[in-house]
């Protein structure tokens, strides 16, 4: 029996194929499940992750989950539960929730729950993913009664105003949240614009719920939960990343082709977050599992520790966000 699973949504993506490589050669007491919208459709992006896991079948498995389906989310956190309590998969080790949206090229969409799709792909359904898994989650060795584990969330320099030359309008948390799951309609056609403002505010949500979270798991009436932590990494602006030529405008579809993609190695030189996807799932599967990152909780850039944004240093905020994600799972 392994050790622990871990869980990795969005396992087909530029960062989780590396990731999920790296993990499965240096943590070979652990049992990976990796997550995907829709396994079953063609893609060569799956195909890639497919030859990646090869060797490795007894330890592995890829489970369907849409985070544009809430209904879906639930089916999976249902599923695993299940298996956990069975005894047929080990419990959680850590959870990554890597999977992302985002369109730059159309006016905002609604999920078929009635949400805008990126901030429900991005936030909503990570929060309903790990609050359903949480007592999941392995016991530490030194209390039994207590869950031990580390939840992985991302964030993004655009969540930082001011720090991103596509940032048209600031990543500013609205007054009133219910802005983030259903948005007034745009009516200056300015898809980019604010098709990248909705991906920041989701990443700035997912990365204020993460503080809020981790003042929930120490409550007393979590106790049993307070060796759980959780937290959110800026994996760095990846050069080779197939987001750049995704849903994304034909500049900017060039900037990364014949730019940004070639002149990483200068790039890099002065910015140390320029870098390769697979460099940066490396991290993520280190802050996820390495032992000398137990215990810590909190923002960071790459693997050393940082500050998210004021706007998610904001305790009133923090908690404001808390209780609408929870009505919001609730519907």
């Amino acid at each position: 029996m392994s050790a622990g699973t871990i869980i990795f949504t969005g396992a087909n993506s530029s960062l989780a194929i590396p990731a999920v490589k790296h993990f499965l050669t240096n943590y070979p007491d652990h049992y990976a499940i990796l997550t995907i919208r829709d396994p079953d459709t063609p893609s060569p992006h799956t195909d890639k992750l497919r030859a990646v896991i090869a060797p490795f079948q007894d330890r592995v498995s890829i489970r369907a989950a849409d985070l544009s389906n809430l209904a879906s989310v639930r089916s999976l956190t249902s599923a695993i539960t299940a298996e956990i309590k069975a005894g047929s998969l080990p419990p959680l080790t850590s959870i990554i929730c890597n999977a992302y949206y985002w369109n730059l090229n159309v006016a905002a969409e609604l999920t078929v729950d009635g949400f805008e799709k990126t901030f429900q792909v991005n936030h909503l359904a990570h929060a309903i993913l790990v609050q359903q898994l949480l007592e999941s989650f392995g016991r530490a060795q030194d209390d039994s009664h207590t869950y031990c584990g580390r939840i992985v969330l991302f964030g993004s320099d655009t969540i930082f105003p001011g720090q991103s030359p596509l940032e048209k309008y600031p990543p500013l948390l609205p007054e009133d949240l219910q802005q983030l799951a259903k948005p007034t309609p745009e009516t200056d056609g300015d898809h980019a614009g604010h098709g990248f403002q909705r991906y920041s505010l989701a990443k700035l949500a997912i990365v204020t719920w993460m503080y809020a979270l981790n003042d929930h798991l120490q409550k007393p009436e979590n106790s049993h939960l307070r060796k759980i932590t959780t937290v959110a990494i800026n994996p760095g602006n990846l050069t080779d990343s197939r987001a750049l030529q995704t849903n994304t405008p034909f500049m900017i579809r060039n900037m990364s082709r014949f730019l940004i993609g070639p002149l990483r190695p200068l790039f890099s030189l002065m910015d140390p977050t320029m870098r390769t996807a697979a460099s940066a799932g490396t991290d993520v599967v280190t802050l996820a599992l390495d032992q000398r990152f137990e215990g810590v909780k909190g923002y960071f850039t790459l693997l050393k520790e940082d500050m998210g944004p004021p706007d998610s240093l904001d305790k009133t905020k923090q908690d404001a966000l808390w209780k609408k994600t929870v009505e919001w799972s609730s519907t």
